[in-house]
């Protein structure tokens, strides 16, 4: 049952998740899906779990079914484990996660240069037992300004985003001050200024925070917005949070980025999520 509908006269490019809706498609018919449901841009998490640098075969394959299709990638994740599954990330684990997010830095810039796409995400990792806090943070520090450096040579942002602690209870960012944070040690230690708050409203929420304080303080540092409702992670208008007052918000704010749609389809599928929006 879609829910009710929600304004949308903002102007905000919406932007599918393409790793979240549409799912029950091989990745490569999710563009044609994607521009089927109306849209012309999607992002997605970085799509091979199992392999941070991945054949050049299926890089191509990506490429030519997003040109195919006439759709635009406008954000991917770095290499961060199994995501969706026990992962949050991987460039704050010692050892050979790390060194699998080292390796696909460039990998994923180069692919985000080749279609065009402006925003790479990069997720912590998880706590992990018998590391102190403080040397997972600085190797985190260390790998986000590598990614930042690569980010920049091909004319991306990089975006920090925090996850909410009742789904994610061992991730350390899940406040959006704490985020905001580390995307400040970023520029810092680059100097380029490139690194961007993912304001995900969904997690915020899920983490209790204020979304109307978050906006009014970050807005200005935020590179990217995605949204799901609360409860559930479905569509806007299935549960309780007010998009048309938070669009509104951020359009007051100065947001004028892109909106990503990274919610749950419902028991209708995915071509049949987005009826909110009339």
């Amino acid at each position: 049952m879609e829910g009710s509908a929600v304004p949308v006269a903002f102007p905000y490019r919406f932007t599918v998740n393409a790793s979240i809706l549409f799912t029950e498609l091989p990745l490569l018919e999710r563009p044609a899906a994607v521009a089927a449901a109306g849209f012309d841009a999607m992002e997605l998490w970085w799509p091979w779990v199992d392999a941070p640098v991945p054949e050049q075969s299926e890089l191509d394959a990506l490429r030519s079914a997003l040109e195919d299709a006439g759709v635009q990638l406008t954000g991917l994740n770095f290499y961060a484990g199994q995501l969706p599954g026990p992962d949050k990330g991987a460039l704050s684990l010692p050892g050979e996660e790390s060194e699998k997010f080292r390796a696909n830095v460039d990998v994923a810039a180069e692919f985000a240069r080749s279609v065009g796409c402006r925003a790479l995400n990069a997720l912590y990792g998880n706590r992990v037992d018998g590391v102190a806090p403080e040397e997972q943070d600085a190797l985190a520090l260390e790998n986000l300004a590598f990614a930042a450096r690569a980010a920049d040579r091909v004319g991306a942002v990089l975006l920090v985003e925090a996850l909410n602690a009742p789904e994610a209870p061992v991730f350390p960012i899940v406040s959006a001050p704490r985020a905001v944070e580390v995307v400040d040690a970023v520029n810092a230690r680059t100097g380029l200024g490139n690194a961007r708050f993912l304001m995900d409203l969904y997690h915020l929420s899920m983490n209790g925070e204020d979304l109307d304080a978050v906006i009014d303080a970050y807005a200005p540092k935020t590179g990217h917005v995605q949204i799901a409702d609360n409860p559930g992670r479905g569509a806007p208008g299935t549960g309780a949070l007010d998009f048309g007052s938070l669009l509104g918000r951020l359009e007051k704010a100065g947001y004028d980025g892109l909106v990503g749609l990274e919610y749950k389809a419902g028991a209708d599928g995915s071509a049949a999520a987005f009826g909110w929006r009339r």
